[in-house]
């Protein structure tokens, strides 16, 4: 696996008493990356398949499939700081036809296998570039550690596999981001444009995801893409451009992702910034409050990750470009651009 062959282990005191460390070289020598818990806890999601970060002047984007970055002059590592006799916590998970599922657990719709995590673990210690049989059921599969690849033995049919550490819950911080992650799940309402112009929720009977599944899932890859059956149609939940997409016909839909003001676990939320933009009228609008696909959270998410990056949504018909740091909203279909504003209150 390359993640692990260029992940290094070293002795002593983590920084901030973490137990790793992430840094990246320009050829001459390794540096500390500012604010890794933010990288790490990316890290630590399955589905997480990368993250871009600001390193100086510089935008980098550091692939966790691979441990390695888009730019050719630039060096990506994590180190390890464990204490003798001391492990890491790893979970290794497989993609099926919707989700990243850790081994050994189990859902409604299928049984779990007959092995977990620490024992994939354990057989890839012995050999990182072996592979070996199990089963689930009457179904025998294959691991293969040298492709990062699952393939059932009678079909054929493969799967990636991915191998995460889990994320730590010895530091106060890594706690606090756990604690964090725990609390928002649930705490918003997921929609998307029904007919008549009517924002409608999605339902687990209906679509097999309610919200509370659809928050998950965006928490763990707010890039990624759900797949769902509605009836005899397939469709495409698109995080990144928040849109849903029938893979029959080609028609599509807007989708946003609300606070749900009825949890209570969110009655803070009217402290955070808001985010508006200036509409037709010269007036200002509250993003949560127009039929654009994304709410001043998730403007306010993406702004905390790249200050002066950009972020694509869709409203109605159109998609749009928000950036950062020019403070506009540009139409990408009309090139209309807009003035935009970020309040803290």
């Amino acid at each position: 696996m390359e993640n692990v062959r260029q992940t290094a282990d070293w002795q002593g005191t983590g920084v901030n008493g973490k137990h790793y460390e992430w840094q990246l070289s320009n050829g001459s020598q390794w540096l500390p990356i500012d604010n890794a818990h933010v990288i790490e806890t990316h890290y630590c999601q399955p589905g997480a398949k990368g993250i871009t970060i600001n390193f100086g002047h510089v935008k980098v984007f550091i692939d966790f499939d691979k441990l390695q970055t888009q730019n050719a002059d630039l060096k990506v590592q994590r180190l390890s700081s464990l204490s003798p006799g001391q492990t890491e916590d790893i979970g290794w998970y497989f993609r099926d036809d919707q989700l990243w599922r850790e081994f050994g657990s189990q859902c409604s719709n299928m049984q779990s296998s007959s092995i977990s995590s620490g024992d994939v673990e354990r057989q890839f210690t012995l050999n990182p570039q072996g592979s070996f049989n199990f089963t689930v059921g009457s179904s025998r599969y294959s691991l293969d550690f040298s492709t990062n690849t699952q393939t059932n033995c009678v079909t054929g049919m493969r799967r990636d596999l991915r191998r995460r550490p889990k994320l730590a819950s010895n530091t106060s911080q890594n706690s606090t981001l756990a604690s964090s992650s725990q609390l928002t799940v649930g705490g918003y309402r997921w929609e998307f444009m029904g007919e008549e112009g009517i924002w409608t929720e999605y339902k687990a009977h209906i679509c097999s995801f309610d919200s509370t599944a659809l928050e998950s899932q965006y928490q763990l890859n707010p890039q990624g893409q759900l797949h769902f059956k509605i009836k005899r149609f397939s469709y495409t939940l698109d995080f990144s451009s928040m849109c849903q997409v029938n893979d029959n016909i080609g028609t599509w839909r807007a989708v946003r992702r609300t606070a749900d003001s009825g949890n209570q676990q969110h009655s803070s939320l009217g402290t955070l910034p808001r985010w508006l933009f200036q509409d037709i009228d010269g007036i200002w609008t509250d993003y949560s409050n127009s039929k654009s696909s994304i709410s001043s959270q998730d403007i306010e998410r993406q702004y905390q990750q790249t200050p002066s990056g950009s972020m694509k949504f869709t409203a109605k018909n159109f998609s749009y470009e928000l950036n950062f740091s020019a403070m506009t909203q540009k139409n990408l279909s009309t090139t209309t651009t807009r003035s935009v504003r970020r309040l803290t209150q």
